[in-house]
């Protein structure tokens, strides 16, 4: 009998493609991997709201979401780490007195503190999740997970200077992430594993971008996509194909797992 293990996958650029398509050759390999026993989870600076429909799709019920801020295990949360809503208030005030926008994310919603913006159009429509409604206050009543900020790289490191409280990892080249301080997929990935108790030689992941580069530094069995950034390239210990070119298909066959 095959011994379970578990496999995390981002999303954007490792299951899904630039296109924001799931390839069959990686939806073929997610169910065999289910048909083995293994668990499927999902780990990837997306909110839940984001990814219902491929969630659903694929039969996966453990996800690391806002970059290991929010993590579900067989359906049911064993980790939440909001951010501070003082210093979300501060770098809100400071973000709009520069002329930048910022979005709050929740696991149900994402509301932004401006109308509209060419800025979060450009970025967030990359994404195919719709855009966000318009509500200022809306982190003050709820616990916000990840903020979206809305500037140039250059920009960016008056806020790293100004707000040690927070980590802040571009995905867009007007957007970056704001996360807890500390936070990161991999965090996520611990207490997601304090629930499901699978050895470190049975755990792997998938991933491509700057947020990964912890997760596929940590897990042992980590595996980079050809089409990911350098550094995640470097970080991992295997380097699958593209994922337009059933990156996902043949990286399980290297490691073994199909």
């Amino acid at each position: 009998m095959t011994q379970q293990s578990v496999i995390f996958f981002d999303i954007d650029g490792t299951l899904l493609d630039q296109n924001k398509e799931l390839p069959s050759s990686t939806m073929e390999a997610i169910h065999e991997l289910k048909r083995k026993g293994h668990i499927v989870a999902i780990a990837t600076g997306r909110g839940p709201f984001m990814y219902k429909e491929l969630r659903e799709k694929l039969g996966i019920n453990s996800f690391i979401s806002y970059n290991g801020q929010y993590v579900v295990v067989e359906g049911q949360v064993v980790y939440a780490n909001p951010l501070s809503k003082s210093t979300l208030k501060k770098l809100s005030d400071d973000a709009l007195a520069n002329g930048h926008p910022v979005v709050y994310l929740d696991p149900e919603v994402m509301k932004a503190n401006v109308p509209e913006h060419p800025y979060i159009t450009e970025s967030v429509s990359t994404l195919k999740v719709g855009l966000p409604t318009h509500d200022p206050l809306y982190y003050q009543d709820n616990d916000i997970y990840q903020t979206l900020l809305f500037c140039g790289e250059a920009e960016e490191k008056q806020y790293i200077d100004d707000f040690p409280e927070f980590d802040f990892i571009r995905w867009h080249s007007v957007s970056t992430d704001v996360l807890p301080s500390g936070g990161s997929k991999a965090n996520g990935i611990k207490k997601a594993l304090e629930k499901l108790q699978i050895p470190a030689e049975r755990v792997y992941a998938f991933g491509d971008g700057l947020n990964d580069l912890e997760m596929l530094s940590m897990i042992k069995n980590s595996v980079a996509m050809e089409n990911g950034v350098d550094e995640a390239k470097a970080c991992a210990k295997y380097v699958t194909k593209s994922v337009d070119e059933d990156g996902i298909y043949h990286g399980l066959k290297m490691v073994g797992l199909l």
